[in-house]
């Protein structure tokens, strides 16, 4: 890449990543959470996700330095370690997951709109698609301009999205009541919920989906202005976003209870605040998600194209995603991406997806990404690499990747299997890239551990597609 295009500074980078983390997500937290957990499960989540998530964060930190000369993030780091098809499913498993993700917000946005305009609904709708779809095409032709000015507006509407939590914790801080935050403290009244640990493990891929864009500075590391800039910036973005997540879930439980909470419409913090100052609360909360949702759209635009043509540029995808305009803009990938979600809007009219279902899906597909890269990070710890006289950083680093790796096995186990086959049915069409990019090169497509793995791949889509038809398996 020309290096006139390496021009994102640390505040660029910063707001990349928490503009992908700020989305819808926390717009809906509280209901999203309350459905799952209570407020003592609730707790325990946080700090299990505190922990997994901060691990993870200097995963990508420690990986960046370390490994300044790979360009791509979660893909590069999968290819590294454990060879050409893990860093093309990383790379594929992570692209999907981000234009799904998109489809759940387009439905969210929508959605909210519906309180000013019934005819969007629950975002669903025939007139909610068609406001979508305008949407989506103006987005695009956006970021055709150019990565440093969408960027650059990725910036002002993070800024400006951040006004409404903020104004929206000062209020529930003063009208916080500690009676209604420990009221049936573990979830006893409500056997719904089960047990405190089945609680916990509901409520984690409501966590991971918060956080996915933790890695945004890793994906653009090519671009940036310097590169210790990408993992200052991961974890600046991270303590940032996870203050404004604990302090937006835990206020609202000491505003409703459980079952009010669990009850709301989404985006549930216009609900909460609703509850204390009345409808220009629910209309502040709304105006905040609508601005916040057209800065996620554009960082998970922006993250979408860039890991197709970073694969690409490696001759790990197809050759045709390499090409760029005179801007240094993805244009195929753009295409193809904004492409499927425009098809996955229509699909919502049909199968009535809404933004949970959706966000579900969208968490399971990206687990694999950060499964390998914790793992890649422990690999190096192992071996030493990139740790010459420097053994007090590998012992502190390799623990870290270490509690990273098993937080990303949680993840998988709290997601369940049905996430697990859906994905591996999303996975499997991959292969079709996959082997595109290898004959470019005139190599066989896979090695005989990958045969295996991709065979595993193959049954578990098998098996999900089996599910779909018969029904015990829905979206």
């Amino acid at each position: 890449m020309a290096t006139t295009s390496k021009q994102l500074k640390l505040s660029a980078l910063v707001a990349l990543v928490m503009g992908s983390m700020i989305g819808g997500g926390i717009f809906s937290l509280p209901q999203n959470m309350a459905a799952s957990a209570s407020a003592g499960a609730i707790l325990i989540g946080w700090a299990i996700t505190a922990v997994g998530m901060l691990s993870l964060a200097f995963v990508f930190q420690t990986l960046a330095n370390r490994k300044p000369e790979l360009d791509g993030g979660v893909y590069a780091y999968a290819k590294a370690g454990f060879g050409d098809y893990m860093g093309f499913s990383s790379a594929w498993g992570y692209w999907i997951s981000a234009w799904i993700g998109n489809v759940s917000y387009f439905v969210l946005l929508f959605s909210t709109l519906g309180y000013f305009v019934p005819m969007f609904g629950e975002g669903n709708t025939l007139p909610a698609v068609i406001g979508a779809s305008l949407v989506l095409w103006g987005v695009h032709f956006l970021v055709l301009r150019g990565i440093r000015e969408a960027a650059f507006v990725n910036l002002v509407t993070t800024i400006a999205k951040i006004v409404p939590l903020i104004l929206f914790i000062v209020i529930t801080a003063v009208a916080f009541r500690l009676d209604v935050f420990t009221a049936d403290f573990w979830g006893r009244g409500n056997p719904e919920l089960g047990s405190v640990m089945q609680q916990v493990r509901n409520m984690m891929l409501v966590t991971v989906w918060v956080f996915i864009g933790i890695e945004g500075a890793n994906v653009f590391s090519a671009r940036a202005e310097r590169r210790s800039d990408v993992g200052r910036a991961t974890v600046i973005g991270f303590y940032s976003v996870l203050a404004l997540l604990v302090l937006v879930n835990i206020l609202s439980m000491g505003i409703m209870s459980q079952a009010e909470l669990a009850g709301l419409k989404n985006p549930s913090m216009a609900g909460v605040l609703e509850q204390v100052v009345g409808r220009w609360g629910a209309v502040l909360i709304s105006v905040g998600l609508v601005v916040s949702l057209a800065g996620a759209l554009l960082s998970w635009t922006l993250l979408c194209a860039e890991i197709l043509f970073a694969a690409a540029r490696d001759h790990t995808m197809p050759s045709f995603l390499r090409k760029e305009n005179t801007r240094h803009v993805p244009v195929n990938a753009l295409w193809l991406s904004n492409g499927l979600i425009q098809l996955f809007l229509i699909i919502t009219l049909f199968n009535a997806s809404t933004y949970l279902s959706l966000l579900y899906l969208a968490t399971s597909m990206i687990l694999v990404p950060y499964f390998w890269s914790a793992a890649y990070a422990l690999l190096l710890g192992v071996r030493g690499e990139g740790y010459a006289n420097a053994a007090g950083e590998r012992r502190k680093d390799t623990l870290i990747a270490a509690v990273a790796t098993l937080y990303a096995v949680w993840l998988v186990y709290a997601g369940g299997i049905q996430y697990l086959l859906l994905s591996a049915l999303l996975y499997a069409p991959g292969a079709l890239f996959f082997a595109k990019a290898k004959r470019e090169l005139g190599q066989p497509v896979f090695s005989g551990v990958e045969k295996l793995i991709f065979a595993a791949v193959l049954i578990g889509a098998a098996i999900a597609a089996y599910g779909l038809y018969d029904g015990f398996l829905s979206l």
